[in-house]
């Protein structure tokens, strides 16, 4: 007989015959065959060739030992299923309550990732509000800075019918041109700001709105876990379902669900963060740009005061150093007569000694010697177009000098001439234009 393959949770009891089917006995039936043997005759109704005794005895024992194994086998089974049974019975038990507290814990999480997502959603909020009204003072900002370009530009446009050599990259100027940069520079800031504050305000809503919708979903799915935590043997409202127990193939982790919400809260309150240090950053460029511009306007006004009151005095100034100048290029013309004058007398000398050292070469033989008259020829020759060199290296540089004095005697001429139409452009047309700039309030958005 077969056995039934059991799931067995403990060491079965010992049995007295093996689990295991009894081999196949072979008997050596004996033949009747004998002298006695009926075997051939005609006998109605019996049989033909009768058992022996030790056959009859060995059907018996073959019928007691097949009997005695089922019993076993049987008893063995009923213990095993009793067995069998409470085990199961046990196992059950344990598995539903395991699974209850399962879902519990699962309900804990949910909540606690749901809270942690009302709470980020709640301060996302709250953020981009704030970080609506620093935009807003950021435009406002812009605005402002329109007045103060148009002041720079009329300026500098003012100045350009200034006079040559009055024509000049001086230090009102520059100033006036840092001030345009500086005023375009804030403005393309401010613009970039405001871009940033636009985008940084899209990214808040938009982990706004991946955070709620997380949230929806840890919603629904904390009241299926309810729902499923309170069932139990005797719920009325349960049923089989014999394929609940396959796994989608989209279903996710716990690893890969807590770490999902947690990457959607990092991503919130990392962007959050952003616009937190977006709106310091924004308090702080209103700041400095407002306290910039004024900063620059009065280095501005105070440069061209210093203009006004360098251009009264440089009329005199310049007069002075033109009569100076023309002294200079006397004495100059009588330095460059001197050093041709002194280049004309070594000459002279040069000949003489060139001379004497072309008669010694053609002295025959071995008078032909480098004796030290010789040595001291070669010397002076070479001392003498030394000489000569530096002098005239010199006289290039006497005739250059005199050369940049009558251009400086020219420029100096020139500038004096255009003194007065610069004082009436800086004084009349600049400096009272530049009564309108706007306040360090307008400037920083307040107003």
């Amino acid at each position: 007989m077969a056995q039934t393959d059991v799931l067995l949770t403990k060491q079965p009891a010992p049995q007295t015959v093996p689990a295991c089917e009894l081999p196949r006995k072979l008997y050596d039936v004996a033949r009747n065959t004998g002298a006695y043997t009926s075997s051939g005759l005609a006998t109605a109704g019996f049989r033909t060739a009768k058992y022996l005794v030790d056959e009859w005895f060995q059907n018996c024992y073959a019928r007691y030992h097949q009997a005695f194994a089922d019993r076993d086998q049987s008893e063995r089974q009923r213990h095993e299923s009793r067995q069998l049974a409470a085990e199961t019975e046990a196992l059950a038990q344990r598995t539903q309550e395991d699974s209850t507290k399962k879902v519990g814990q699962r309900l804990q999480d949910t909540h606690c990732w749901k809270s942690e997502l009302q709470r980020e959603v709640h301060d996302l909020v709250a953020e981009t509000d704030l970080l609506l009204a620093q935009k807003q003072r950021l435009e406002r900002a812009l605005d402002a800075t329109a007045v103060p370009f148009s002041i720079a530009t009329d300026n500098l446009q003012c100045r350009e019918r200034c006079q040559h050599p009055d024509l000049v990259r001086d230090h009102v100027e520059v100033e006036l041109l840092k001030e345009a940069e500086l005023i375009q520079n804030i403005q393309e800031l401010l613009k970039r700001t405001i871009m940033q504050a636009v985008n940084q305000i899209r990214l808040n809503r938009e982990h706004k709105e991946t955070c709620e919708m997380d949230w929806s979903d840890k919603v629904e799915a904390y009241n299926i876990d309810d729902t499923c935590a309170r069932y139990h043997n005797q719920s009325t409202d349960v049923q089989f379902h014999p394929h609940s127990t396959k796994f989608e193939e989209s279903a996710s982790t716990p690893e890969t669900w807590a770490k999902f919400t947690q990457e959607n809260l990092c991503r919130a309150e990392r962007e959050r963060l952003a616009s937190a240090n977006l709106r310091g950053l924004i308090d702080c460029i209103l700041r400095d740009t407002s306290e910039d511009l004024r900063l620059q306007c009065d280095a501005v006004n105070l440069a061209f005061g210093n203009r006004c009151e360098e251009l009264e005095d440089a009329r005199h100034k310049l007069e002075h150093h033109l009569r100076k100048t023309l002294r200079e290029i006397t004495d100059q013309e009588h330095n460059v007569a001197a050093l041709k004058q002194a280049i004309k007398d070594k000459e002279a000398p040069l000949k003489v000694a060139q001379t004497r050292l072309y008669q010694r070469s053609l002295r025959p033989n071995v008078e032909l010697c480098r004796d030290t008259a010789q040595f001291r020829l070669v010397s002076e020759v070479e001392q003498l177009n030394a000489s000569l060199a530096a002098l005239r290296e010199k006289l290039l540089e006497a005739e250059q000098s005199l050369r940049n004095l009558e251009d400086t005697r020219m420029s100096l001429e020139k500038d004096i001439a255009v003194k007065t139409n610069s004082l009436f452009i800086d004084r009349q047309k600049c400096m009272t234009h530049r009564a309108r700039y706007p306040t360090v309030l307008q400037l920083a958005g307040y107003q």
